[in-house]
Formats: C-alpha cells, structure tokens, sequence
C-alpha cells in the first residue's frame, strides 16, 4: 500500500525502487532506529528517503523493543546511525542534531499529513516542550542547545504543553496522581509475574 495517507514503520530494507515509488506516491516512514538496533534489523536509509522526497519522521515503536520510548532518545540515534551508511551523490552528508530534530518534529508531522503541529508558529497547536540545559550534564553546551538536547544524555521533560494546556510543570505530572499510578502499575505486574491474572 502507498499514498499520502499511508505509512510504513521501519523500511530498513527498502530498496531504491521503493525509496523512489514512496517519494512519488508522498508515503510516509516512521524511522525506529532503537528498536532496529535492539532487533539487528538493519538501518533505514533515512538520508536516501528523504532526498527522493519520501516523509520521514520518528517512532518509538513498542515495548517489545524498545524499553525506553524516548522520543528524544530516538531523536539521537537517528542522527548517530544515519551516520553509518556510506554517502553518495545522491544522498546528503550526515545528520546533523537540527536535522534529527526536525525529523522528530516536521517529519512526524508531515508523516501524519497534520499541517496544525510541527512547529512553533501563529495558527499551530500549542504543543511544546521544554527542557532544563542547566545541569551538570548539559555544562558547556550552553552555546548551541539543540546540539545539547541531541547529543547529550536525553533528559527529563521540564514543561510539557499540548494544545495550550501544562500537563508537565517542573518536570511532574500536573493532572494526574502519578504516584498512585505507578504504585498501581507495579502491583499489576508483580500479580501478573507472580501467575495471578485475577
């Protein structure tokens, strides 16, 4: 299946027929490069989709594969493996952190074919988050902070705002108990562990 209202997870053995009929037909990719790593599935061509005009953004696909469901975390290996495979005439340099980032953000976006998120910008949904590059683990990345955000260890959300309203302040749950969340989850998991599915 192709189309402007189709994509596909992975692609990591796309060919370059399939880049160029995914470009042609506007079919998006969602790249999950942790989840491709912890598999050994292989690497998607990213850099090679994207210059046949394919829509790439990112996923973190499921728990089977990836623990961590790291947007960010995502956003940094896509930038480090796409910086594996060999370059051509064709395919553009490596990855760089705003690249990643724009992936994670534009990509996603124009994959999921919403013009209203992306992007901070007049008319788009206020979706926003923020992170805390003061910490010890940030110092001396203060001159580009999208580089530190990308490279440096990923972070706790400080701030996290969908469509105008703070669901995450100072890097806690504003609308929810998520103590007693995390307490029930547990107890959950230690009956289902223990062969109590009752």
């Amino acid at each position: 299946m192709v189309g402007a209202d189709v994509w596909h997870a992975h692609c990591v053995k796309l060919d370059a027929d399939g880049i160029a009929r995914f470009g042609r037909t506007q079919t998006g990719v969602a790249h999950c490069p942790c989840s491709n790593m912890r598999l050994a599935s292989g690497i998607a061509p990213v850099r090679q989709m994207q210059a046949e005009g394919v829509r790439v953004g990112l996923g973190v696909d499921g728990s089977a594969s990836n623990d961590g469901a790291s947007l960010l975390g995502e956003t940094r290996q896509a930038m480090l493996l796409s910086r594996l495979l060999p370059e051509s005439a064709q395919t553009p340099g490596m990855m760089s952190a705003r690249d990643a980032l724009a992936l994670a953000t534009r990509g996603g976006a124009a994959v999921l074919g919403r013009d209203d998120i992306g992007q901070i910008a007049v008319g788009m949904a206020a979706d926003i988050v923020a992170f805390d590059v003061r910490g010890l683990a940030h110092a001396g990345a203060q001159t580009d902070p999208v580089a530190a955000l990308v490279f440096c260890s990923p972070m706790q959300v400080s701030m996290s705002m969908v469509n105008g309203n703070v669901l995450v302040q100072d890097g806690y749950f504003s609308r929810l108990d998520l103590h007693g969340l995390v307490g029930r989850h547990n107890q959950l998991a230690a009956r289902l562990c223990n062969g109590d599915a009752a």
